[in-house]
Order: structure tokens, then sequence, then C-alpha cells
């Protein structure tokens, strides 16, 4: 009796695939990745309302100085490897490979910014600030791999239930440290000491979990899995050769969206950037729904495509940009009517005066989440390649100009980050158009 009211007790709690270990519905893994991403952005945004209620804006300017200066390194080092592994299909590379390469790649970061540091004008506290960055950095892009292998197996509910862990954690400490202590870098460090810690405690033993019952669905005898990074040499560079473009893709499109912040810290100052920064970090607010729509419906744009199904391919992807246009023009609107009132209660008097960038910076954001959507169905496609050349003309665009309009005032910044999506909206639409269209008359 007491086995049968248990079993009958784990059945009204776990949903299907928990018991089985098999992949969720779409439907529930949009619901949870939806769920722990909204929880994830608002923690990451009450950072910076904390910081903007805490201290001054020079100060929330030089947190997203730290975040501009590491955000290109730490993205090439990941080589976006989640991608790679949640499309890996036909199952090409072990996890192993996947967690060895990107700890090699971290490291190298690492070490990349420290000399970045060392070599550079930034006065200490400024350096300290971008090292402690760096650090969470580097727990965050470890978790990221774990991520992709929950993501492969469709079991974004455990990626989830980390990010809502991770999220209030990291707030909990930035904020408690900064208001005992006054110290932004104090600060940040209590964050990277969080993520660290969810990375030990509670991401590692998930990953352990998932490996063992994707062993046992396998049919395998001994599912003693260990977590563990694979350093053999030849698959590595293989690896590596493979997400190379993607990697080189991420951190040209990260620069792209940093490079208006350099320009504003040198020509502006950075009271000035933190203005910016804490205005257009709302726009990650919508930019939550794209990250869970995307991630969620990522292996099943591969399958779809790797199978030819393109009426499938294409429908998905219409429903993605139909919702997240729908997400965007919200947004755009509420910034419209509210943004002045919103940005007074939410920061400070202060960021209300700049209600009228806030507005713009919602319209471009409507362009960037149909452009992210394009880009998730570019990568599901595998076409890693041509991202990068598209990358290096974006890059370039937005170089040009945000020297010639952001010595002009903020609107240039905005300017600047409308031009890149625009220009990023052309090309991907070409590339899935095109990638179609060979792929469908090549021989199986």
């Amino acid at each position: 009796m007491l086995n049968f009211l248990k079993q009958k007790y784990s059945t009204l709690i776990l949903d299907e695939g928990e018991q089985a270990g098999k992949p969720l519905s779409l439907r529930r893994n949009f619901s949870w990745n939806f769920a722990g991403n909204i929880v994830y952005a608002a923690c990451q945004w009450g950072m910076l309302v904390v910081l903007a209620k805490l201290t001054s804006p020079e100060k929330v300017g030089l947190f997203a100085l730290g975040l501009a200066v590491t955000a290109p390194i730490f993205l090439f080092s990941q080589l976006q490897l989640r991608g790679v592994q949640a499309t890996d299909a036909r199952d090409e590379y072990q996890f192993g490979h996947y967690l060895g390469l990107r700890l090699i790649t971290t490291v190298l970061a690492l070490a990349i910014l420290c000399g970045v540091i060392g070599f550079s004008n930034y006065d200490r506290t400024t350096g300290l600030i971008i090292l402690a960055v760096a650090l969470s950095k580097a727990f965050e892009s470890v978790a990221d791999v774990f991520y992709g292998l929950l993501q492969r197996h469709e079991r974004m509910d455990r990626i989830a239930r980390s990010r809502m862990i991770k999220g209030p954690l990291a707030l909990c400490m930035l904020g408690g440290l900064v208001y005992t202590t006054g110290s932004v870098t104090a600060g940040v460090c209590g964050l990277a000491a969080a993520w660290g810690a969810v990375l030990v405690s509670y991401d590692l033993p998930n990953v352990g979990k998932t490996l063992r019952e994707t062993s046992q669905t396998a049919g395998a005898t001994d599912t003693r899995c260990v977590v563990r990074p694979t350093f053999t040499l030849r698959p590595l560079l293989q690896l590596a050769w493979l997400a190379l473009p993607l990697g080189l893709t991420l951190a040209l499109l990260s620069l792209k969206t940093n490079i208006p912040r350099y320009f504003i810290e040198h020509y502006l100052g950075a009271e000035e950037l933190g203005y910016f920064a804490a205005l257009s970090y709302l726009m990650i607010a919508t930019g939550t729904i794209v990250s869970a729509m995307g991630q969620t419906c990522v292996p099943r744009l591969a399958r779809y495509y790797a199978e030819r199904q393109f009426a499938a391919f294409k429908k998905l992807l219409w429903k993605l940009i139909g919702i997240g246009g729908i997400v965007g023009s919200i947004g755009f609107i509420g910034a419209v009517l509210f943004g002045q009132w919103l940005l007074s209660f939410v920061y400070s008097p202060d960021y209300a005066s700049y209600s009228t960038i806030f507005s713009w910076l919602m319209l471009v954001n409507v362009i960037a989440i149909v452009v992210s959507f394009l880009g998730y169905a570019v990568t599901s496609a595998r076409r890693f390649k041509i991202q990068l050349p598209f990358a290096i003309v974006t890059c370039l665009v937005t170089l040009i100009v945000s020297y010639v309009f952001i010595p002009r005032g903020l609107m240039g910044g905005v300017l600047t980050l409308l031009i890149g999506n625009v220009v990023l909206l052309i090309l991907y639409s070409i590339t899935i158009v095109h990638a179609m269209q060979t792929t469908a008359h090549r021989n199986p």
C-alpha cells in the first residue's frame, strides 16, 4: 500500500517526460523556459535598479563598461557551443568534447581579459570591476555548455530551475554587498560567488542526472555517468574549427551592440553611459520572451530542416516572428505612453528626462526581436560560416555610424543600433531563403 501511494504521489508531481527521462513537449519546454528567463532577466534588471538607487549614474556606467569589455571576449570564447550542441541532431560529438573545449576557451578568455586590464589605462576601481565581471562570466560560460546538453534533450525545465535560483541569489548578493559596503566592486564579487555556487551545487548534479537518463534510454548497461571533460586533441580541433565562425560571429555581434557604449563612454562620459545602459537594458525584458521561444524551438527547427520539412520549418519560424513582433510592439507602445513615469519610478527622476530616447530604443527592439529569431533559424539550418562575414559587415557599419553620430549625443547611439539591426535583418532573410532553396534541390 505504501509503494502504491508513493507511485500515485509521484505521478501527480511529475510530468510524463520527467517520469521517463524523456523530452518535454514544446509547450511545456516553452513555459518552463519563459518562466526561467522572466525571473532571471528581472533579477538582471534588478541589479541595475539597485545600482541606480544606491549609487550614481557614473557607477552604473562603470558596471556597464565592465559588461561591455568582457562580453565580446567571452562570447567569442564560447564559440556558441550551446547552439552547436543543441542542433547536433546526428550526435557528431560527445558532451565531454563540448565541456573540454569550453573549459579551455574559458581559461584563455580570463587570461586575455587580465592582459586587457593590465595594458589599459583604466584606474584601479574600474579594473577590479572588469575583473570581477570576468569571473562571473567564466562561471556563466561553463553553465552555458551544461544548458546546451539539457537543451539538446529538450529539458528546458531543468535550465529554468537553475536560472530561477541563480537570478535571485545573485541579486541578493550584489544588492546586499553594495548596500552594506557602498562598493560596486564588492557587489560584483558577490555576483560571481553566487553564480559559482549554483554551478557547483545545482548545475553539475543536474547534468549528471540527465546523462544517466539518456544512457538508460539508449539501453546502456553501465549508467554510471560522470560529468567530465574530454581533451582528445583531434575531435576538439574539429569541433573548434566547426564552431569558430559562430564564435567570431557572436563576438562581433556583441561588439556591434557594445561599440556605441565605447563611443558614449569616450565622447560623452561614464555618466551618460550609465543613463544609456539603464535605458537600453529594458530592451532585455522583452528579449527574455525571444530567448525562451528561440532556445526552445531551435532543436525542433533543426530537426525540421535536417528532415527537409520546410513547410513546418517556415510555419514555426513565422509563428515566432509574429509573436515576437507583437511583444515588441507592446513594449514600444508602453514606452511611449508610460516611459517617463516608468523611468522615474524604477530608477530616479533624473532618468525620466531621457524618456524620448527610451521610446526610440524600444522601437529598435521590435526589429531586434525579428533579427534574433532569424538568427536562430540560420543557426538551425547550420549555416555557421556565412554568419561571420555578416557580422563583420554589421560591425563596420556600426563603427562608422557611431563615429559620425554619437559625439552629437545619445540619440546617435539609438541610430547606430537601428541601422545595425536593419542590416542584419536583410542579410539573415536572404540567407534563410537561399538555404532552403539549395537544400531542397540537393540529393538526400
